[in-house]
């Protein structure tokens, strides 16, 4: 069963990471639960915590406009059952960021995740 569930939460967590790559909104919005949670990295200390698929859908709408040139990269996928820990680099023209995601996946889509930055 581990296997299973661990292929599946793979599964889900690189169409994920390929649809934030193309700014892709509704395909990223189809692979997170409706009652989904994000934890963004800013404001310091704790950042925002957004629940649910409209204020979800909010916030990454709010990225890609403002950050058109940005790509993740991704460093390293750790999946134990269903979570996964995702090491990332995110670069837009001029700068870039490196950390970490924790997700939960439930049904196959994202119930959580959770970001961390380095400081």
């Amino acid at each position: 069963m581990a296997d299973t569930t661990d292929a599946i939460t793979r599964s889900v967590i690189d169409r994920f990471n390929a649809a934030f790559n193309r700014h892709d909104v509704d395909a990223i919005m189809t692979l997170m639960t409706d009652d989904c949670v994000f934890e963004n990295t800013s404001p310091p200390p704790d950042g925002e915590r957004s629940e649910g698929q409209a204020a979800v859908r909010a916030v990454w709408a709010a990225l890609f406009a403002g950050t058109s040139s940005a790509h993740f990269e991704t460093e390293e996928v750790i999946v134990a059952g269903d979570r996964a820990t995702v090491r990332w680099r995110y670069s837009w023209h001029g700068g870039h960021v490196r950390g970490v995601d924790v997700f939960r996946v439930r049904d196959g889509q994202v119930a959580e995740k959770l970001s961390y930055v380095k400081g």
